[in-house]
């Protein structure tokens, strides 16, 4: 093979790579980790509603803010309560498959299209409620994932989708669930720390329950 056709072969492979729109997922060399990686996403796949009590912290745009979360989800709904440092409640949003709905401390009440826009309309930063119930219980959420890595338990590290660099720094084993305590969310404009402090989660056989509870 001449020199030219190899530099022409090497170039045409290069230019070819970088047209190509592939997501980047990381897998550990371990075959035995890309198993358990598996088998723990299998184990959470049939979470469809939860409950939580913690602690959320954000920095955006020189402003911050943290403080409790009451969290309420099911797959048509998600009902977040937001609480000061001194247990004020702060701002109540209401997701449904339709609107989202936030009221503040005063009692006055904006609705928008989606939860990014309202919250930060009203609170100074996004809250990414289209992926955030999937990414709190450790999993991707649906659509394109652009980076994910894992440790030797199956048991996501850090995890890129959306825009938002996910960082997962610790886990508790809920009801033979294992499930974030700690997560870190980011992009460009927001960073954003949630704190899982509770867990009460509900599978497909006690669907009913959680619905019953968002009612």
């Amino acid at each position: 093979m001449t020199t030219v056709r190899l530099v022409w072969l090497l170039s045409f492979a290069v230019l070819l790579q970088s047209c190509t729109s592939v997501p980047r997922v990381k897998y550990l060399p371990n075959i035995a980790s890309q198993a358990m990686y598996q088998q723990h996403l299998q184990n959470i796949s049939n979470i469809e509603s939860f409950t939580l009590q913690g602690r959320i912290g954000v920095q955006a745009n020189g402003k911050g803010f943290s403080g409790g979360l009451n969290w309420q989800h099911n797959n048509s709904n998600d009902d977040i309560s937001l609480y000061s440092p001194l247990g004020g409640q702060v701002a109540s949003i209401k997701k449904t498959l339709d609107q989202v709905t936030l009221e503040d401390a005063h009692g006055n009440s904006m609705t928008a299209a989606d939860s990014e826009t309202l919250t930060q309309n009203t609170l100074g930063w996004p809250l990414p409620l289209t992926g955030l119930a999937d990414w709190t219980l450790g999993r991707p959420a649906s659509g394109s994932i652009d980076e994910v890595t894992w440790d030797e338990l199956g048991r996501i590290s850090t995890l890129k989708q959306g825009g938002w660099d996910i960082e997962y720094q610790n886990y508790s084993d809920q009801n033979g669930h294992i499930l974030p305590r700690k997560i870190s969310l980011k992009n460009e404009k927001v960073n954003l720390k949630l704190l899982v402090e509770k867990w009460v989660i509900f599978s497909q056989a006690n669907k009913a329950q959680a619905d019953k509870i968002l009612e």
